[in-house]
């Protein structure tokens, strides 16, 4: 069956310990080919900021959408990347008549899907919702940066590096903070 309109979605921002997990939605159309899509991984940052315009001036439609950090502790990682690409597919301006989800994870909505794992690296609609999940989740972590830059947030963005972990024990947890995951409830342990 050929779909007119298919929405790559991809999610960004599982593994930190601190900030939302972000998800997007993109649908592309041929007439307006992107060149250079991949895995946000695997870009530069200043090449996925740049593709990140052109997706945007580009795509058909676009949505970029998000998980909180108290939605992250409540549901846990797994239930609230699923719901922050749920969320991302319900912003599309257009509906797609098909979806294609990196990972083997289906979202619960009443629209054909497919999962592909690597699919950031396989299918252009895919690699473009992660470019743009990751250029916007990084954005705000370098925000979080300039109120507390005792972190480094800008660097690692949120993921536990040794410089994130060690920043964490000397200055405890923050309300940005994932309290459900374990080297932060370590920390709040102490605190407490």
């Amino acid at each position: 069956m050929k779909f007119r309109r298919v929405a790559g979605v991809d999610e960004v921002g599982r593994g930190p310990l601190a900030g939302a997990v972000v998800a997007a939605a993109v649908i592309l159309t041929p007439e307006r080919w992107i060149k250079g899509l991949a895995d946000s991984k695997v870009l530069s940052e200043k090449r996925r900021n740049q593709l990140d315009i052109e997706i945007r001036e580009k795509a058909l439609a676009w949505s970029i959408a998000r998980a909180e950090v108290e939605e992250i502790d409540q549901i846990n990682i797994l239930q609230a990347s699923l719901l922050a690409m749920k969320r991302a597919v319900e912003g599309l301006e257009i509906q797609p008549d098909h979806i294609k989800i990196d990972g083997n994870k289906k979202i619960q909505m009443q629209i054909s899907m497919e999962t592909i794992i690597k699919g950031d690296s396989k299918i252009a609609a895919i690699s473009a919702a992660s470019i743009i999940a990751k250029v916007a989740r990084d954005k705000e972590m370098i925000e979080l940066d300039k109120q507390y830059p005792e972190y480094g947030f800008a660097r690692h963005k949120g993921y536990p590096t040794k410089a994130h972990r060690e920043a964490l024990q000397k200055y405890g947890a923050l309300s940005c903070h994932r309290k459900s995951f374990k080297p932060v409830q370590d920390v709040i342990r102490i605190q407490d």
